[in-house]
């Protein structure tokens, strides 16, 4: 694999000194008029964050915490990708690649990759184990920024396939939630020999025509999730699948810009009973924010909206592979199995869960990690 290279991050001093002025710049706009989220993130809460992340976060620690798992770059379709690599002790493990989405990152990964790699120390057995890759997606985090048009969802599937296999990986299942989910799906749907199944926790797919007419209680709250995410929530994804460029100007120049369009959707999207921070620590999302700041790529992640917008609603086709699905209660959509059958042709795991968002790795590490169990058993 001479054509896989180690990678370490590490943060330049002039990087930490340039975010600490531009946080001490920060032009300030008035208060929201109501008294909560309802007009996006609030003045007061963004302020805390920019006297915190300024004064009291250790971008050492962060550092450390980035690489604690081993790291890697490789070139595909002429653009680097990187991608954590953690391989298991156990000789059966079985090797899994886990795609996150946006506004996420590998950071959503790194308290499930050892109780997955190493299942005997974290309360499961050695038949459980995997060997986790997971790739920052092109344009996101230390992956390359595509210069020219046609990184969606279907060619970064197929990269996922030839990263797998150049890692050795002759089988392997795949994972995936937000684009990662629509990664993911896409390799089903190739199916190109050596995937061995999926599991999603946001699988996507159209109501049914008898949902519409006459909607069980289930597929109401599905139907009312969907209505909320297009009448309040969706805006940002407006922007990003047609106008990700002009966007970008402001994410890449302003840090307080960049950590408001990200934790808003953490507010929105996490099961966090109105409080980001009652689901993850400052510190958690605070390092999520910052591979955005350090490597600019308010832009180019993007640009992922404006290559694939479509993509995960369903669809033409069908995903033939062995296909799990795990349903948190806060998911945007939380999606009923009826609406997913139609896409996913053979669903073998399906679990609702009764707490955890759109985040769940991040948010609900044991929980996920029992799911990808229980599903991947069905398929080693």
């Amino acid at each position: 694999m001479s054509d896989v290279r180690e990678f370490l991050v590490e943060i330049d001093d002039a990087a930490v000194d340039d975010l600490k002025r531009r946080l001490g710049a920060t032009r300030w706009p008035d208060a929201e008029t109501p008294d909560d989220w309802s007009q996006g993130i609030p003045l007061a809460y963004m302020q805390e964050i920019c006297a915190y992340w300024a004064n009291d976060y250790d971008y050492r620690a962060m550092e450390e915490r980035l690489n604690r798992w081993p790291q890697f770059k490789t070139e595909i379709e002429s653009l680097d990708i990187h991608f954590l690599h953690a391989r298991s002790k156990h000789a059966e493990a079985l090797p899994l690649i886990i795609t996150h989405g946006w506004p996420g990152s590998i950071v959503e990964f790194h308290k499930v990759i050892e109780p997955l790699t190493d299942p005997t120390s974290h309360g499961g057995d050695a038949s459980d184990a995997f060997h986790v890759v997971a790739p920052s997606l092109p344009g996101y985090g230390f992956s390359g920024k595509p210069t020219e048009p046609g990184w969606g969802v279907q060619k970064i599937a197929a990269s996922w396939d030839t990263l797998m296999t150049r890692l050795g990986y002759e089988r392997y299942v795949a994972q995936g939630g937000d684009w990662g989910a629509g990664v993911t799906t896409e390799i089903g749907l190739q199916n190109l020999g050596h995937c061995a199944g999926i599991h999603v926790n946001m699988p996507t797919a159209r109501p049914t025509k008898k949902s519409l007419a006459n909607p069980t209680e289930r597929e109401q709250a599905a139907l009312a999730g969907g209505k909320h995410y297009q009448d309040w929530d969706s805006g940002y994804s407006k922007q990003q699948s047609t106008r990700p460029q002009t966007l970008g100007y402001g994410l890449v120049d302003s840090p307080i810009g960049q950590a408001a369009w990200i934790l808003e959707k953490f507010w929105a999207w996490t099961d966090c009973q109105g409080h980001p921070e009652n689901a993850l620590t400052r510190d958690e999302l605070l390092d999520n924010v910052m591979i955005y700041w350090l490597t600019a790529s308010g832009a180019s992640s993007a640009r992922l909206y404006w290559e694939s917008f479509g993509r995960l609603t369903g669809g033409d086709g069908g995903v033939e592979l062995p296909t799990g699905c795990s349903i948190f209660p806060k998911e945007i959509v939380p999606m009923p199995r009826s609406w997913a059958e139609q896409h996913y042709r053979n669903i073998v795991y399906w679990n609702e869960l009764d707490k955890g968002g759109h985040f769940a790795a991040f948010e609900q590490p044991d929980l996920f990690v029992d799911e990808l169990r229980k599903c991947f058993r069905l398929m080693r």
